[in-house]
């Protein structure tokens, strides 16, 4: 099987990748993730995908590349990785009793080929109403402040929706698995049949 590397620095799509049970490597690429004009988010999150995949192209000529990223919006607005416990409360506070949308970009590369799918998957999360106290609360004991959003919906984050609208959950962590499997399969990787 040829060998699979996954554009990334993030523990999270790591994890992610790892319930598939095929071997990996991870390797961070260096791009610009600044947005570029009057981007979209998701438009965003597709050439970040892409642009991660690429990068890692030259080195890894005969290999598979992952490349994913993730944008989330509020109202138009980009939601970054807060970074702090104010940022964070900042941001959950303008999410309580909202929706937010995430676009996951992801993209299979090909370098072998030349050839390469993209595609991007939106995932909705509608906050409930928060307290003051529960935001604090939560912040404090998960200390999310490495995720857009600032919550990890994988954890106690969970308890702060009252509801989820996508295709896949994943996708919402990080890594689109149901689309990365039938990208894969059209490669000729198959999880099920990893010998194949």
């Amino acid at each position: 099987m040829r060998e699979l590397v996954l554009a990334s620095s993030s523990p999270y799509r790591a994890a992610l990748l790892e319930k598939l049970g095929l071997p990996f490597i991870t390797s961070a690429p260096y791009i610009n993730e600044a947005r570029i004009g009057a981007e979209s988010a998701p438009q965003l999150a597709e050439r970040l995908a892409l642009e991660k995949a690429f990068a890692l192209a030259q080195d890894h000529p005969d290999a598979l590349i992952i490349g994913s990223d993730q944008v989330a919006e509020l109202d138009g607005t980009q939601l970054t990785k807060p970074g702090s416990f104010d940022r964070a409360v900042d941001q959950l506070q303008r999410c309580s009793g909202r929706g937010v949308i995430f676009h996951t970009g992801l993209c299979l590369l090909d370098p072998r080929s030349g050839t390469h799918q993209k595609a991007v998957e939106p995932f909705e999360v509608a906050f409930r109403e928060l307290e003051p106290d529960e935001i604090e609360n939560y912040l404090r004991r998960e200390e999310p402040y490495d995720c857009a959003g600032s919550f990890k919906c994988e954890g106690l984050g969970i308890t702060l929706f009252r509801g989820l609208n996508g295709r896949d959950f994943n996708s919402l962590i990080g890594l689109p698995l149901i689309r990365l499997c039938e990208m894969l399969r059209v490669k000729g990787v198959n999880p099920l049949l990893p010998e194949a």
